[in-house]
């Protein structure tokens, strides 16, 4: 569906139950306002609000192959871990074969390698982000971070910030990933890096509460359970967060990465 007329008593009802019908979020569509719509006067008079919701055309992601090569070669000279990466339909998506499976098994392979300091850490993490970016062809890119304990918050900054972002967070997600790669590379402890551009993550997530919310309504209303597009497990993770108070529906995944999603089924 490329686009949809929605009414409804204010702007935002109608921008809601567009939302609803696309099965996408806010940020992933562009709103025309046809009418704002009024009240009347004692039911007289009344004029419903009129929005026309078009899905916003995903930007394509310049020099994927560029990402590729650096991915080839911080899994093979920097990490020395296996991954996989599968690009389709200009989506970015890496798969860790093999990690530990808790933080102490992490530090604790770590220390028979060199440590790096904090500060080098970060230094070597921001000058790979930058490579990284250029080859995609951004070249305004501004890095500031922040540390707290083990975890280290890189935010992005860029007028270009569309291609960092990809498709639904997919290149961003896969940034991330290398980029935690290279921070572990020869350091003595385990770092959790966290990347993000323009606060998209902080805006997703308000999105996917938000759809939560409107998808587990639908449930009810229609008494049938409801499946969403799939998702990385941190979003889905955040739908099922949402949603794990509601005492009239239940929430699980089905299928298998890449394409697992979330289903919301009422409870009868």
């Amino acid at each position: 569906m490329s686009e949809i007329r929605q009414t409804g008593k204010t702007v935002e009802d109608a921008i809601a139950s567009a939302l609803e019908k696309l099965n996408t979020l806010r940020d992933q569509v562009d709103v025309q306002v046809i009418t704002k719509g009024k009240k009347g006067f004692l039911g007289f008079g009344a004029v419903l609000a009129e929005v026309v919701v078009r899905p916003i055309p995903e930007e394509p992601v310049q020099s994927t192959s560029s990402i590729l090569d650096f991915k080839e070669e911080v899994v093979e000279e920097l990490a020395k871990e296996r991954a996989s990466v599968q690009v389709s339909d200009n989506e970015l998506i890496v798969e860790k074969v093999e990690k530990p499976d808790t933080i102490e098994e992490a530090e604790s392979k770590n220390l028979s390698e060199s440590t790096l300091t904090d500060d080098e850490i970060i230094a070597e993490t921001s000058e790979y982000i930058v490579q990284i970016a250029r080859d995609m062809g951004v070249e305004d890119l501004q890095i500031s971070y922040e540390t707290d304990g083990k975890v280290i918050r890189f935010q992005l900054e860029s007028e270009k910030a569309a291609y960092l972002i990809g498709k639904r967070g997919s290149t961003l997600n896969a940034l991330q990933q290398l980029a935690q790669l290279v921070a572990n590379k020869g350091t003595g402890t385990y770092k959790v890096v966290r990347v993000d551009v323009g606060d998209y993550r902080v805006r997703r997530e308000l999105a996917l509460e938000q759809l939560a919310e409107r998808m587990a309504d639908k449930a009810i209303r229609s008494g049938r359970k409801v499946q969403l597009e799939p998702m990385p497990s941190n979003e889905r993770k955040v739908l099922h967060h949402a949603l794990a108070d509601r005492l009239d529906i239940e929430t699980y995944s089905e299928g298998k990465d890449p394409r697992r999603y979330l289903v919301i089924e009422p409870i009868v």
